[in-house]
């Protein structure tokens, strides 16, 4: 484990938050005194205990303007000038420090979707990836016969005895939920569901709603729609079913349009899950802008430096301020194909700002991937139909816990089943993201290249408005993975969960850990150990060695979930 993530544990008895009332962000009183600082968006990290006033000081002596505040975590977002106001704030005693929590310069990166959408990318190249039909299935929705990974984690076999409780509020935390979606409508909670994200046109394109703030039920990226449905979409006749068909499911959004995910809301919205008693959490995402963030890494500039000491003291404080809360963390292990535990030289960050990204060695001992590698987080791996780790998955004997199918559309090599859209993952889908792709038409047809891509349409009974029809699309990555745990934990606390005051119901997030791991199906390294993905067509950058036993190993951990051994063995 590395001396940073032994660090954030240490912690955590140790830290004292700032205790107050607000539980999610507020916008400043009419109170607050504020000055014009500019328009560039902080996120101020105050010191444990530190006197209120005497921050805000600081904050406006340092040319901040107080925009609202998170007190259970002890943050202020802030709006400054562009440039020096992170040195200038860090020098009050009150303040720990501030990172940027919003892009500025030039415009970012673009986020790639070439794992995810790989089998799409072939399809621009001419490779022949249309899809099977599948045999129909009496015992469950209709494309459910299409839902490998279902089958691998025995979560067909679990949906009869326990297909999860109402009373179970599953938070996903990402681009946002369709719920016009007839698979996830009907679990979909719309008192508890928030949004924590303004869009930014320069990332995000157009803004579709008045001040540029997506409503709750919205989703314009499809990636937390997807996420949604494998954890859990009904169990109602129409489309696909999800792990626990019978949770709610809550959106948290955190997550742009664009696909980044930056500081402020993440932990906004894990503050909130806390406080409005979520159950369980996914996350599959890490917090933008750096790949890992390090505590003094020389090839970053002192300020990048603090700006991520104060991201890892940040997310640190909101995963145990969660935890304490009574939520179960997922998260992915990441698509980046290399061993958690000896990272490779990071050439992808920033991906944002006015700075372009540069080659950064990455120090084992120093620094971080958030959120999967901070505190209580399940990491999770993918897993193709054939139950070999993914090409692209993360793996690692210091953050792995468990194993899950995410897709790997290169898996079944020598097969038919090589490079095809079943190798992926299944799930619900919003039809304007599909439609921008041009997947779907303007009438709500699925175009030539969306029938290549394995798009497909179902409609309820009746239903002739295109936007309420279900639409499912085929995703991979680790991304893909994260959910079916997300799932599993949610079943595990349905099933052990007790009622407590108030009318709540949950589980202690160890305890559905402890269930979770103990009842995961355990596999072996294979054989060789150093696996090669070159008939793949990978490079050799992409061999992974597997290292450990049965009972515990980098590409399984604890091995692959098991939903039905969760919800019958104890």
């Amino acid at each position: 484990m590395r001396d940073v993530r032994r660090s954030l544990y240490a912690a955590t008895g140790a830290m004292a938050l700032l205790a107050g009332a607000l539980a999610v962000p507020a916008t400043a009183g009419a109170g607050t005194t504020a000055v014009a600082g500019g328009t560039t968006e902080y996120l101020v990290l105050l010191e444990a205990g530190a006197n209120h006033a005497q921050a805000l000081a600081a904050v406006q002596a340092a040319g901040g303007s107080l925009v609202k505040e998170n007190t259970n975590l002890g943050t202020m977002t802030v709006q400054a000038a562009a440039t020096g106001f992170v040195n200038r704030v860090a020098a009050s005693p009150a303040i720990e420090g501030a990172a940027h929590s919003r892009p500025i310069g030039q415009l970012p990166q673009a986020r790639p979707s070439l794992v995810e959408q790989e089998h799409l990318g072939a399809v621009a190249k001419g490779k022949s990836v249309a899809g099977k039909k599948a045999a129909k299935n009496k015992t469950a929705d209709p494309l459910d016969a299409q839902l490998w990974g279902l089958k691998m984690i025995r979560a067909d076999l679990s949906h009869a005895k326990h297909p999860g409780k109402k009373a179970v509020k599953v938070g996903i935390l990402d681009s946002g939920i369709d719920a016009r979606n007839p698979d996830l409508a009907p679990n979909f909670d719309w008192k508890l569901s928030r949004n924590f994200v303004t869009d930014i046109p320069e990332i995000d394109g157009p803004c579709e709603f008045a001040g540029c703030v997506d409503p709750v039920g919205w989703d314009d990226s499809g990636h937390g729609t997807h996420v949604a449905g494998t954890v859990g979409a009904a169990l109602n006749g129409v489309g696909v079913s999800g792990v626990a068909p019978g949770v709610s499911l809550v959106e948290i959004r955190g997550g742009q349009d664009g696909g980044f995910l930056f500081l402020g809301p993440v932990v906004d919205a894990l503050t909130y899950a806390g406080d409005v008693g979520l159950d369980v959490v996914n996350m599959s995402f890490y917090v933008d802008p750096w790949l890992y963030n390090c505590t003094a890494n020389p090839a970053d500039s002192p300020e990048a430096q603090a700006e991520q000491r104060v991201i890892i003291n940040t997310m640190s404080r909101a995963l145990n301020y969660a935890h304490k809360k009574g939520v179960t963390l997922v998260g992915s292990l990441g698509n980046n194909h290399e061993d958690l535990g000896k990272p490779r030289t990071d050439i992808s960050s920033p991906d944002f700002g006015d700075v372009a990204p540069y080659p950064r060695p990455i120090d084992n001992a120093t620094c971080i991937d958030l959120p999967v590698e901070g505190p209580h987080v399940i990491g999770v791996s993918a897993l193709g139909p054939s139950s070999k780790k993914a090409d692209y998955s993360n793996y690692g004997t210091e953050q792995i816990d468990v194993a899950a199918p995410g897709g790997w559309f290169r898996d079944g090599f020598g097969t038919p089943q090589y490079r095809t859209n079943e190798n992926l993952i299944l799930s619900t889908y919003p039809i304007n993201v599909l439609q921008a792709d041009g997947l779907v038409d303007a009438a709500g047809a699925i175009t030539e290249a969306g029938v290549a891509g394995g798009v497909q349409k179902q409609c309820p009974a009746g239903v002739t408005d295109i936007t309420k029809c279900g639409y499912y699309n085929w995703l991979q990555g680790t991304s893909m993975a994260s959910p079916h745990v997300t799932g599993v934990a949610a079943l595990i606390v349905s099933e052990y969960g007790k009622k407590g005051s108030h009318n709540s119901f949950g589980l202690a997030p160890d305890k559905v850990r402890k269930v979770l791991l103990d009842s995961a199906q355990q596999r072996v390294c294979p054989t060789p150990r150093l696996q090669t993905y070159v008939n793949e067509g990978r490079s050799t950058e992409f061999d992974a060695l597997c290292e450990g036993p049965r009972s515990f190993n980098g590409f399984y951990g604890k091995g692959i979930v098991d939903a039905y051994a969760a919800v019958t063995r104890y």
